[in-house]
């Protein structure tokens, strides 16, 4: 019986692959909830995130490199897209790795980081 309660109890982690600019993959087990930018920030990663993931920049620019999982994450808001436009390099599958939520369908997501990134804030078209 002991054993049975702590399997229910054990963590069950979801995995996402990170492919940065010179084309090394890192692997990570993370928890539902947890969006890109804070895993790829955890991990010291080279993502900036210069807004703090408020959804204000576009230096935490990801590209989803399977369209499979990338119709699996919810559909951008005009906030996210007004950043995406500003991000150097989008693709269709582009997205900001802030605003992208890790949840059981995205097990196994990868994503590719961008060679570089623009440091844009909403805040400078004010």
């Amino acid at each position: 019986m002991v054993t049975s309660n702590l399997r229910s109890r054990a963590r069950s982690w979801l995995y996402v692959t990170f492919i940065d600019k010179d084309g090394q993959d890192y692997k990570f087990a993370v928890s539902e909830g947890d969006n890109l930018l804070d895993i790829a920030q955890a991990n010291d990663l080279e993502m900036e995130g210069a807004c703090g993931g408020s959804c204000a920049c576009s230096t935490c620019h990801v590209i989803v490199t399977d369209d499979g999982y990338y119709d699996k994450i919810p559909e951008p808001e005009d906030d996210e897209n007004d950043m995406l436009d500003l991000a150097f390099g989008l693709t269709e599958t582009s997205r900001l790795g802030c605003q992208v939520v890790m949840k059981k369908e995205l097990n196994g997501l990868v994503v590719r980081l961008p060679s570089m990134t623009r440091n844009l804030q909403a805040s400078d078209f004010q």
